[in-house]
């Protein structure tokens, strides 16, 4: 538990320090209390319920090279592995890549590798590609974004398409609570000052980076890339679970995921 909670300068270093341990000692208890909902084969892209099944943002992947950068433990990867293609698996945690793994035991298809590595300094050469995907992973946990999306732009073939979900922006102005209480605005929209969970010393245990929506466009178009769609996926009607902040309650009301769609020209 943190000793502490602020609203603090965090950077690259600091932030990829925090995201590794915080995830490396999560890792068996976010899969535990989460996976029955993302499921051990599927690609989900917010905690609504939504799948890839449901959505085809990726495209036909037979036969495509494909990274999942912030995969955890490779879900989607493995969804885009039954599909036809190759897939690396890439997270900045041993311990949620060790889970992946471990969930690859006794099946047909799985991701041809695994990589440990900061999603900002992704150790593949240029346009090694064609689809390079998240689903709210890495982008949130980071400080330099504009960076991580350069380098997703970078190892894109040309015509490569990339796909990213991350917590709605919007929701950065709400408390993170499922209930009536997380539907009261308490904390503005343009604060980009980041999240942080620290020990009694002021070392980061957690940290997460808010970017605006007009943000996200600009480290796109700054990348090089071409945004092509931006989707705020609603509430599934039957859905009654509750994930962390996420409810039917705000999921009716407000949006709680933003995907991006984009490709390189």
């Amino acid at each position: 538990m943190p000793d502490s909670v602020s609203r603090r300068p965090a950077d690259q270093a600091e932030s990829v320090r925090a995201s590794r341990s915080w995830w490396d000692a999560e890792a068996a208890d976010y899969y535990q209390e989460h996976g029955p909902l993302l499921r051990d084969a599927d690609l989900m892209w917010g905690p609504e319920g939504i799948y890839e099944s449901d959505l085809g943002l990726l495209g036909d992947l037979a036969g495509r090279d494909v990274l999942e950068f912030g995969a955890g433990a490779a879900q989607g990867s493995r969804w885009c592995a039954a599909q036809g293609a190759r897939v690396v698996a890439s997270d900045v945690s041993g311990a949620m890549l060790r889970q992946g793994t471990a969930l690859d035991a006794g099946r047909d298809t799985r991701p041809a590798g695994y990589v440990e590595c900061d999603a900002a300094a992704l150790p593949f050469a240029g346009a090694s590609f064609d689809v390079v995907f998240s689903a709210y992973g890495a982008l949130p946990f980071v400080a330099d974004s504009a960076g991580l999306l350069r380098e997703v732009a970078r190892v894109l073939r040309p015509g490569g398409r990339t796909v990213f979900s991350v917590t709605h922006p919007f929701r950065w102005a709400l408390p993170d609570a499922p209930g009536p209480e997380g539907l009261r605005v308490s904390h503005s929209y343009f604060d980009r000052s980041p999240y942080v969970e620290q020990d009694a010393a002021g070392r980061a245990l957690y940290v997460e980076h808010h970017r605006t929506v007009g943000d996200r466009v600009r480290e796109m178009v700054g990348a090089g890339l071409v945004l092509e769609d931006l989707l705020e996926p609603e509430w599934p009607a039957a859905a009654e679970h509750v994930w962390g902040g996420w409810s039917p309650l705000r999921g009716r009301l407000v949006p709680g995921t933003a995907i991006f769609s984009a490709r390189r020209p």
